[in-house]
């Protein structure tokens, strides 16, 4: 079952925790697999994400567990959404859930985001496993 206005993508990947909360929260990784901006592991931190074609979008930390969790608000003053990032040990790998809140499916620009990312994400998500591998 799907909540509207969410995207909720799980993925393993056979790397520990913390090399997949390094690749989180490390911008120089992080510019590698999705976005290039000044991310960082710190509640109140804000930083920008360099989108493209799809512009700058300022995020803001809204929780951090090391290793464990990693939420931000993700394009405050126009989308106003919620990326959220839980890490848990699988074996010798790492279970990955992504979910990504908010969107407000009324408005035009919301859905179009919504219905963009929710194919977009799976693809991200490999490219993240890709830039773990490197």
């Amino acid at each position: 079952m799907s909540t509207p206005g969410m995207i909720h993508l799980e993925h393993v990947y056979p790397h520990p925790p913390a090399a997949v909360w390094r690749a989180l929260t490390d911008p120089e990784l992080h510019a590698r697999w999705w976005a290039a901006g000044d991310v960082r592991p710190v509640v109140g931190h804000r930083f920008t994400l360099d989108m493209g074609r799809f512009g700058k979008q300022p995020c803001e930390v809204t929780a951090v567990e090391h290793e464990r969790l990693f939420s931000y608000r993700f394009a405050t003053g126009s989308l106003d959404t919620t990326v959220t990032w839980r890490l848990s040990a699988e074996g010798e790998g790492t279970r990955l859930s992504l979910t990504h809140e908010g969107f407000d499916l009324d408005s035009p620009l919301a859905r179009g985001a919504w219905e963009g990312m929710k194919g977009g994400w799976p693809a991200i998500l490999e490219r993240l496993g890709a830039a773990l591998g490197a």
